[in-house]
């Protein structure tokens, strides 16, 4: 029983080496660009033709990711920019119109309710996806799940970013920030971050 309790402590151990080797530290320099966003279907356009108000409306994507404007009739706006799609009817409408000037803004990106979320899960109270606020921090979203459970590793905790380069880990320190007030590791969130909480061994 002895011989088995310490070869899983040292296997333990070794995984934990391991995976710490492939965390990083967050530089406090770091600058995190957020995507462009792209429009999906669901989402409210507001499109403003200037000094042309009855080609101005309110719309929303369809289904087939299209969406129907005066004179233009069907035009693509999923996968765009509101830039781009205001460019695109914007060469579109030249055909009808002297020098036109297209805006577009989003005013309702129901498609991104899932996309902008921060999750927590493992040893909390309660796991959670919510929306991401700016400003929102580690502990904040440690706090909104109720805290660490007691079964709680929360200085193994792990932070996943998606990042231009790939997915980033990051070493978070919960016992440290909440028991010591030590906040190096409070970082402040962004969209699609996922924060896990292991269980302890013991």
């Amino acid at each position: 029983m002895i011989k088995t309790l310490l070869l899983t402590f040292a296997i333990y151990m070794l995984a934990s080496c391991s995976s710490t080797e492939l965390l990083q530290q967050m530089d406090s320099k770091e600058i995190i660009t957020a995507p462009e966003y792209k429009i999906g279907v669901g989402d409210q356009l507001s499109i403003n033709v200037w000094k042309n108000p009855e080609l101005s409306l309110s719309v929303t994507v369809r289904p087939d990711g299209k969406i129907s404007v005066p004179l233009v009739g069907d035009a693509q706006a999923v996968g765009l920019s509101a830039e781009a799609l205001a460019a695109e009817l914007n060469n579109n409408l030249k055909k009808f119109i002297r020098s036109p000037e297209v805006t577009v803004i989003v005013s309702s990106a129901m498609s991104a309710e899932f996309l902008s979320r921060v999750r927590i899960t493992g040893a909390v109270q309660t796991p959670l996806s919510i929306p991401y606020r700016e400003g929102m921090t580690v502990l904040d979203l440690v706090l909104q799940a109720g805290g660490l459970n007691p079964f709680s590793n929360g200085d193994n905790a792990i932070l996943y970013r998606k990042t231009d380069s790939g997915i980033k880990r990051y070493s978070i320190k919960l016992k440290r920030i909440i028991k010591q007030g030590d906040i190096s590791t409070n970082y402040e969130l962004r969209p699609s971050d996922i924060l896990i909480v292991p269980e302890s061994i013991f």
